[in-house]
């Protein structure tokens, strides 16, 4: 699949990115908001696999999920790995809608040292880079996430972060790093402060030919962020929605110059198992719709 032209789409053209990533533990809570029953799968097995990739599936053939609006896509190795209409899911998003794919890469997260918590170690992460590239991926997107104003502990999410985004280049795939600001955090606003200073010094730091994404939670201060966005090694910034409902994201949102939306439980919001196809459609149509305005607002 063509790299260039993926690149190009992603650093220019209007649009958000679709966090279709849910994996493991949060996975049985995205099928219970999609209308699913618990007793429908058994949690952790291919069963539940399955039911997920069913509800991946009809998300991104809907006529609602279009790569007019929709830059690019976030997947869960499983769904990678899997088909949609006879065709690898990578190859689906670009060749058919339009969108370009990215892998969610990382483990999980450690238990909280010092307000944060670090990614699990990914002693795969080197042949996951390797199938992630043959299948077509983009990019990849790993979370940390920052749980009070410990400039320690935000020091090392930070360095983490890049360390392992640094070894995602060198691959051929671009990184997007996911230092997530916990929403309920009483010092959120503190630790956004802090987080831009840690990644500044990252991206002054970066070689050339590095280059990353960002995805951060919508900051408190309004354009606190427009640094980042606006340095030469950046080459997008992104949102992730982290709990707020879509009004309340979008109205966040609207607000951050430079910055547009990848809304996982916010974009599916409303959406259902049970909906008919048009009733899907069109509901996932106008979630796609709000999400894509509100990114094209800034």
């Amino acid at each position: 699949m063509d790299f260039d032209k993926m690149i190009e789409k992603v650093v220019s053209a209007d649009g958000f990115l679709a966090a279709l990533d849910q994996s493991g533990g949060s996975t049985p809570t995205a099928l219970k908001a999609y209308g699913i029953p618990d007793e429908a799968y058994v949690p952790g097995e291919e069963s539940m696999y399955d039911m997920v990739h069913q509800m991946r599936t009809r998300i991104i053939t809907s006529s609602g999920f279009t790569g007019e609006k929709i830059l690019g896509a976030i997947l869960f190795e499983n769904t990678m790995d899997r088909e949609i209409e006879g065709m690898p899911t990578g190859e689906y998003l670009w060749l058919k809608k339009g969108v370009v794919p990215f892998i969610k890469v990382d483990k999980g997260l450690a238990a909280e040292e010092n307000g944060v918590q670090l990614m699990n170690p990914m002693p795969e992460l080197g042949e996951l880079l390797k199938r992630s590239k043959a299948k077509g991926m983009f990019g990849t997107k790993m979370r940390s996430l920052i749980n009070g104003a410990n400039k320690d502990g935000i020091k090392a999410i930070v360095n983490q972060q890049f360390e392992v985004g640094k070894q995602i280049i060198a691959a051929g795939l671009v990184p997007i790093i996911e230092p997530e600001v916990n929403i309920k955090c009483p010092d959120k606003g503190e630790c956004e402060v802090i987080l831009k200073e840690c990644i500044k010094e990252e991206l002054d730091n970066l070689g050339d030919d590095e280059k990353v994404m960002l995805k951060l939670t919508l900051p408190t201060e309004v354009n606190l962020y427009k640094e980042l966005i606006t340095h030469s090694k950046c080459i997008r910034v992104v949102a992730l929605s982290g709990g707020y409902t879509r009004a309340e994201a979008n109205t966040l949102l609207e607000k951050q110059t430079g910055m547009i939306a990848s809304f996982s439980r916010a974009l599916v919001e409303g959406v259902s198992h049970e909906q008919s196809q048009d009733e899907f459609d069109t509901t996932l149509a106008a979630a796609v719709h709000s999400i894509f305005e509100a990114s094209k607002a800034g």
